[in-house]
């Protein structure tokens, strides 16, 4: 059975009766095993005291690379939309500098509106001190 998702791509979904579920024609179970060779951007130190944190223990470093891999992706997601965001501001203005040699600077100008997208509101404070 093949499915879409929000992006209009199609997801290959298979579900039989008395086996394991298949995404993309591979087992989950060998997705769960590839976890166990992977080494996520973010260090399984942090992502166990984060879980724990929110009273999530586990022993398994697959369910934790796991969480560390969405959270990877989803930080990835962020950066990319501040990103458009900063092109979008950039165009409208008038810049000289053009093609490769151009810079983006990360601002809170730019990541708010991505945050907002994910239901985060940013608030920059009046002054600082």
């Amino acid at each position: 059975m093949a499915e879409t998702n929000e992006d209009g791509d199609n997801v290959n979904m298979m579900v039989e009766e008395g086996s394991d579920i298949k995404i993309s024609g591979q087992p989950l179970s060998d997705f769960l095993m590839q976890l166990e060779d992977y080494s996520p951007t973010i260090p399984d130190a942090v992502t166990t005291a984060y879980l724990q944190s929110a009273g999530f223990n586990t022993g398994d470093p697959r369910i934790i690379r796991l969480v560390s891999l969405a959270a990877q992706k989803f930080i990835s997601d962020v950066a990319n939309d501040a990103l458009q965001h900063c092109k979008t501001r950039g165009a409208a203005q008038n810049t000289k500098t053009k093609g490769k040699d151009r810079r983006y600077t990360l601002t809170l100008e730019d990541l708010t509106p991505a945050l907002a997208e994910y239901g985060i509101t940013v608030k920059k404070p009046q002054y600082f001190v």
